[in-house]
């Protein structure tokens, strides 16, 4: 099957066909106030219909790319988000889990300070290291776990992956479109962190605010100020010099240091509690309790630096399946514009079982079962329990990657993607909200960097601009279009047991998501036209 981008021969009028499984899912959860489950249901059999009988996709060619999606979603996504729940789950148990937030209290007992150290800096650890969704799921829970009511928690932590979700996954996102696109990753991560400052400096604020308002940003206004700064710095400096893979890491590390070294020399005059009786009297921890605490999290990075080791990826890759995807596996054919020349999408399923990071979660979460002395009995329960708890949450992250994949294999993606495209000079504005649609479509920036990345470096050879700005601008998109995405707010539900409320926290994040991406829009226009000199030179492009 050749794509067709323009089936209606109006690219408009094709677009916004191919735009009605949003306004379905939006409108599901908005208007309609059904449960996500529902809403992403109704979405793939719209996007489905379309693709049946606008794009002329064969029905096979539907069903399999349905399958694609539903197999992906399950493994590894949702395999991440059960061994993530499943170790939280446990700390709680356990007991445990208490002397952790304490811990946490000891560095600041100002709420807001901690709810931004645990989504905004260890978050940020979280999305370098694993990605796909792990890092919403794990902070969610924690912040849960201090005290902040659920929805909110799912929102904050929606909020706070904005900005290391550029740099997820060890970097994965810059570096599978530097394959794609055929330029230095080092030069792609560098023009990513000239654009993303200001969003990057800002959601500490941003976090604040939601939480306590102006007054709130008043209380806490030079703490929140070196955590944004040193998180910038330590970003901007390790994806100008040390490449893709480590920005988020390093600027969570930075960070968290930083701001633990200031807050022993300054004290927040107007702290903040939520329990109140807590910080009546001064908070006692020995070091032993408190590494025991944080014993489950620490075997988790441990062994997610492990998982990365490409020593240990070949040593058990052996373990991995692959398989392709019968119907459509080189059976779709990407064509220009959206291409330089004509590509088979190739669609092979791998089922990990040992590398994935779901995989290094668990096995963290069972070795915490002997080092906290938990009984077998009751971790098995807990396991049983997590199961039944992310049973529905991970059927609609299926339907709504299997919608994804519907979307991407029928092309209705694209038309979106070229339909903004035919803005000519206005497209440095547009350029962001490509990305931020991709990732609202796919769950991933990986996958909206895959998806609209040639489209980004076509545009911009005709419009006579250097390809690497709209890529830049198609990634730090992506990051902003993360906290709207239906995916990940169906993964913070799962985290904190809120399956069913997903238009709620939708409607928590929408209106910053929106804010965000016009600011980072002026910020490509403003590259293009008056900045231009951030840009890195294209060595080897």
């Amino acid at each position: 099957m050749i794509q067709i981008y323009n089936p209606l021969s109006n690219i408009w009028l094709s677009a916004f066909v191919a735009s009605l499984p949003i306004f379905v899912f939006l409108t599901s959860l908005l208007v309609l106030k059904l449960k996500g489950i529902f809403a992403a249901f109704l979405t793939v059999l719209v996007s489905s219909i379309i693709a049946l009988t606008v794009y002329k996709m064969p029905f096979i060619m539907v069903l399999m790319s349905f399958v694609q999606g539903f197999l992906t979603a399950l493994w590894p996504i949702g395999w991440i988000i059960i061994a993530a729940i499943f170790l939280y789950k446990l700390s709680i148990k356990s007991g445990y889990f208490e002397i952790l937030k304490k811990s946490i209290v000891a560095i600041t007992p100002d709420y807001r300070i901690q709810v931004v150290l645990i989504t905004y800096c260890f978050g940020s650890f979280l999305e370098g290291a694993i990605g796909f969704g792990g890092p919403v799921a794990i902070t969610t829970a924690l912040i849960v776990g201090i005290g902040i009511k659920p929805i909110s928690a799912a929102g904050l932590a929606l909020i706070a992956n904005i900005a290391s979700g550029g740099f997820g996954a060890v970097g994965i996102t810059i570096t599978s479109l530097a394959a794609s696109s055929g330029i230095d990753s080092g030069i792609l991560a560098a023009m990513t962190s000239r654009m993303i400052p200001p969003t990057t400096i800002l959601i500490p604020f941003l976090l604040v605010f939601i939480m306590d308002g102006f007054n709130g940003i008043k209380d806490t206004f030079l703490v929140t100020s070196v955590i944004g700064i040193t998180y910038f710095l330590g970003q901007f400096f390790a994806s100008n010099f040390l490449g893709a893979e480590l920005p988020s890491i390093i600027s969570a590390f930075v960070s968290i240091i930083c701001t633990t070294l200031f807050l022993k020399i300054y004290k927040i005059k107007n702290i903040k509690t939520i329990d109140k009786e807590e910080t009546k009297e001064e908070i006692k921890l020995n070091f032993k309790d408190v590494f025991k605490a944080w014993m489950p999290f620490l075997l988790l990075i441990l062994f997610i630096i492990i998982w990365l080791s490409p020593y240990f990826k070949n040593f058990f890759n052996f373990t991995t399946i692959k398989f392709s995807l019968p119907f459509i596996h080189n059976n779709i054919i990407q064509v220009t514009p959206i291409v330089l020349k004509d590509t088979p999408i190739p669609t092979i399923y791998s089922w990990d079982i040992i590398t994935t990071t779901g995989t290094a979660i668990f096995t963290a979460a069972i070795i915490s079962v002997f080092m906290l002395k938990i009984k077998t009995k009751i971790a098995i329960k807990t396991f049983t329990e997590t199961l039944k708890e992310t049973f529905i949450p991970v059927i609609t992250i299926a339907f709504i990657v299997a919608y994804a994949m519907i979307a991407k294999n029928s092309a209705q993606a694209a038309t979106i993607g070229l339909s903004l495209a035919q803005t000519g000079n206005a497209f440095t504005f547009f350029s962001p909200v490509i990305g931020w649609l991709g990732v609202f479509l796919t769950g991933s920036v990986t996958s909206s960097n895959l998806l609209f990345g040639t489209l980004q470096q076509v545009t911009a050879t005709q419009l006579g601009i250097t390809d690497v700005v709209f890529l830049g601008a198609n990634t730090v998109g992506g990051t902003i279009g993360k906290s709207i995405s239906p995916q990940s707010v169906a993964v913070a539900c799962a985290a904190v047991g809120i399956v069913g409320k997903e238009s709620e926290v939708f409607k928590y994040t929408l209106k910053i998501s929106i804010a965000l991406i016009i600011l980072v829009s002026i910020i490509s226009w403003l590259t293009v036209n008056v900045f231009s000199f951030i840009i890195p030179p294209l060595v080897g492009n």
